[in-house]
């Protein structure tokens, strides 16, 4: 039996490294819920405080991190869901080592050498965040995400 070949996400010549804003989204395998505590599933958005597991914070703190490996690289914002991740990093200077590649496969080690077993599905999502607008539709997806969690179709798989 073949199996199935993986749809190519990536935008064909471009350089990942370059200055810009990228909108990164990084699931578990299998749609685990491993990021939030379950046993509470109270959600207290209104103080910012979501009901993160021991993998969310580690997943939080090295999150944090990021901009200490990589010097030219911030990330504007993020949140931890049950099952997947959201987050905007922005390349602030092309260095060539810093590609979104090598940033999310470098994140996605150091968690899962810290969890003792990897927790991730095989790639991840990525966009290139084309201008303004776009950039402050995503920035509000990614904020009010949590808040949206209970209503999400993802909620019930």
């Amino acid at each position: 039996m073949e199996k199935p070949k993986r749809k190519q996400i990536r935008l064909e010549g471009y350089d990942y490294s370059q200055n810009n804003a990228y909108f990164i989204t990084i699931c578990s395998r299998k749609k685990q819920k491993l990021f939030w505590n379950t046993e509470n599933p109270t959600l207290t958005f209104e103080n910012e405080l979501l009901p993160l597991s021991n993998i969310g914070l580690i997943i939080q703190e090295s999150i944090g991190k990021i901009p200490y490996v990589y010097p030219n690289v911030e990330i504007d914002i993020f949140t931890i869901m049950p099952n997947h991740l959201h987050m905007i990093i922005c390349i602030t200077e092309n260095r060539g080592r810093a590609t979104v590649s090598t940033i999310i496969n470098q994140l996605k080690g150091a968690i899962t050498k810290q969890v003792g077993h990897s927790i991730w599905q095989k790639s991840f999502y990525d966009r290139i965040i084309r201008n303004d607008e776009e950039y402050q539709r995503i920035r509000d997806y990614i904020y009010f995400n949590p808040a949206n969690w209970f209503d999400d179709t993802k909620y019930g798989s």
